[in-house]
C-alpha cells in the first residue's frame, strides 16, 4: 500500500492486535444489523486514532455501481466531510477506494492533488486525512475515511494501525453480512411456512364447506385470488378468519 510516512502529532493509538479483533467480533454479535455494526465500527476507529488535543472523525464510504455514499460515520462532522468530497466526485477517500490503496494527506494546506476540495474541508477545521480501503467484493468497495483536526495528524504508526484495523474490519464486516444473510433467509423461510400453513387451513375450510377435494379447494382459492387481484395468502387468511375469531396462524417452525 502506498503512503507517505510523516512524524505524528502526539497520537497515542494503541497497537492493533487480538484485543481489537475480539472487540470487532463482539460488535458483530451485539449489533442489531449491518448498519448498526458499521456505525459502531466508525466510532471505534475514530476513538482508537484520537488522542488528547487531537480529535479524529471517521466515515465509512461504500461505492456501489460507481455511486458513493456514506453508510456510517462516527459523528455528523465526518458525514459532512464525506459528502463534500462526493460533491467533487474526487478526493483522497474516493481515490483510496478506487485505487485499492491507502491515501495519506499529511497537510491539506500543502497538498495540491485536490485543491478545491482541500480548501473547503480546511475551512471546516480539518488538517489532515487518512483513507484506507477495506472491502472489495464484486462491484462494491468501501473504505475508512479518517479526518484529523491537526496537520500531520497521522504518524507512520497511525497509518499502520489504521491499515491493520481495516483488515480486521473487513473480516468482521464479512461475518456481519453473512449473519444478516442467514437471518434474512430464516425470516423468509418462516414467512413461507406461515403462508403455506394459512393456505392449507383455508383449503381445509373450503373442502369442509363444499365437500370437495383438496385440488378443487385450491382451484377455488386461486380463482378468487386472480379475480380479486389479491395475493393467494391474503385470500386464504380471509377464509380462515371467516370461521375463526383467532386469525393468528402458527407453525411448528416458529421460534
Amino acid at each position: 500500500m502506498a503512503h507517505e510516512l510523516t512524524p505524528g502529532n502526539g497520537s497515542l493509538a494503541p497497537e492493533t492486535g487480538s484485543g481489537t479483533k475480539e472487540h470487532l467480533q463482539d460488535l458483530v454479535l451485539d449489533s442489531s444489523d449491518v448498519e448498526d455494526f458499521l456505525h459502531e465500527l466508525a466510532v471505534v476507529a475514530a476513538a482508537e486514532l484520537s488522542s488528547p488535543g487531537q480529535k479524529v472523525f471517521c466515515g465509512v464510504t461504500l461505492i456501489r455501481r460507481k455511486k458513493a455514499a456514506t453508510i456510517a460515520s462516527s459523528d455528523a462532522h465526518a458525514r459532512t466531510m464525506d459528502e463534500i468530497q462526493y460533491g467533487y466526485n474526487d478526493g483522497p477517500c474516493l481515490a483510496a477506494i478506487r485505487g485499492s490503496e491507502t491515501v495519506h494527506v499529511p497537510d491539506l494546506r500543502q497538498d495540491h492533488r485536490w485543491p478545491a476540495y482541500a480548501a473547503v474541508v480546511t475551512r471546516e477545521g480539518i488538517g489532515s486525512i487518512l483513507a484506507v480501503p477495506f472491502l472489495g467484493d464484486g462491484d462494491a468497495k468501501a473504505g475508512l475515511n479518517l479526518y484529523s483536526t491537526q496537520p500531520h495528524g497521522f504518524s507512520g504508526d497511525d497509518i499502520e494501525h489504521a491499515e491493520k484495523f481495516a483488515i480486521q474490519a473487513n473480516t468482521s464486516l464479512r461475518l456481519a453480512l453473512r449473519i444478516a444473510q442467514l437471518a434474512d433467509a430464516r425470516n423468509a423461510l418462516s414467512a413461507a411456512m406461515k403462508s403455506r400453513t394459512t393456505i392449507d387451513l383455508a383449503a381445509g375450510v373450503i373442502m369442509a364447506q363444499n365437500r370437495c377435494s383438496q385440488a378443487t379447494a385450491m382451484a377455488i382459492l386461486k380463482n378468487a385470488s386472480s379475480a380479486r387481484n389479491v395475493k393467494l395468502r391474503e385470500v386464504a387468511a380471509t377464509v380462515v378468519a371467516s370461521v375463526s375469531s383467532d386469525t393468528t396462524v402458527t407453525t411448528h417452525f416458529d421460534a
